[in-house]
């Protein structure tokens, strides 16, 4: 497994280990994912229904065609009454993930850094030319 360098791996963002791809970490997604499901579980009715829906996931794993197994993720979603999957952050959550993400976007941007300039920094400059 790649070394996460964030103060809070748990909801991150960082490279990947080709620096080819940055990574999104929310295990707060899972957790609430896993909790809803198995709160959902605890309905007899719902159970046999997410039962189905997995039985049929499971099956299309097998050999997915095209778009199915979105349909299928969502009836198991839809069955278990699981909200979106949303992680709240405050502004210090929010700093931080917006300088681990600007470290990999410089990474990822390394041979094309034009492309990487904010829009707001590049009017910025653009401005400043003009003035």
């Amino acid at each position: 497994m790649f070394e996460n360098p964030s103060s809070e791996p748990q909801l991150s963002v960082r490279l990947r280990a080709d620096w080819l791809a940055g990574i999104l970490r929310a295990d707060q997604v899972r957790h609430d994912t896993l909790v809803s499901l198995a709160v959902a579980w605890g309905s007899d009715e719902a159970r046999e229904d997410i039962s189905l829906q997995l039985d049929a996931l499971a099956e299309a794993m097998q050999s997915p065609r095209e778009g199915e197994l979105d349909h299928l993720v969502q009836a198991v979603e839809d069955a278990a009454a699981m909200d979106y999957p949303e992680v709240e952050i405050d502004l210090r959550a929010a700093l931080r993930l917006r300088a681990e993400l600007d470290a990999v976007i410089e990474a990822l941007g390394r041979f094309n850094p034009a492309a990487t300039a904010r829009p707001v920094l590049l009017a910025r400059q653009q401005d400043r030319r003009a003035s």
